[in-house]
């Protein structure tokens, strides 16, 4: 797992061995992000990032620029480990809460610019997270939502439904609140 672009560009991160995550591939992070420059300047964003894992998207965003990111993962390994790698990456912009996402996302009142979420692909309730980001307004005008998936989750009939992008096993479905 690497920072692809930014100021820690390069920066090679090894999560320990036993974490429950599948992180984002290389390869498919740097096509989600040439996708995304299309649509945003991610200086002074405010980003929420959803089943946070290793914290891969949230270093991702950190190193681009972003004013704010929320880390939410309910695994307190993940949780500690993106705590120890935040703070080894002087990375102070990066809050992370332990805490179940979709508790998160019924309780919270903050606005978003991007929401990123990676759920385990055998979840069932992938629908949800579309749903409660809108019913809820969390997203900025033009704001954006990313939810990463497999082939078998089709998302395309949800409203807010912009595109959907597939690289290898990874598949991006992208939101937009316009």
């Amino acid at each position: 797992m690497r920072i692809i672009s930014g100021f820690l560009k390069g920066k090679q991160l090894r999560p320990p061995a036993g974490l429950p995550v599948r992180p984002t591939t290389d390869f498919a992070k740097e096509a989600l992000f040439n996708i995304l420059n299309n649509y945003i300047d991610f200086e002074d964003l405010k980003v929420l990032d959803l089943f946070a894992g290793t914290g891969n998207i949230s270093y991702e965003l950190a190193s681009r620029g972003v004013a704010k990111i929320i880390s939410v993962d309910s695994n307190p390994k993940c949780v500690a480990y993106i705590k120890q790698q935040s703070s080894a990456l002087n990375l102070s912009i990066i809050d992370v809460m332990k805490t179940d996402v979709f508790r998160y996302l019924e309780k919270a009142d903050t606005k978003f610019d991007l929401i990123f979420a990676d759920p385990p692909y055998n979840m069932t309730e992938f629908e949800r997270i579309p749903k409660l980001v809108f019913e809820r307004g969390m997203l900025n005008a033009d704001g954006w939502l990313v939810v990463e998936h497999s082939a078998e989750t089709i998302l395309s009939k949800v409203p807010f439904f912009k595109e959907k992008r597939t690289y290898g096993n990874v598949n991006f479905s992208l939101f937009q609140n316009s």
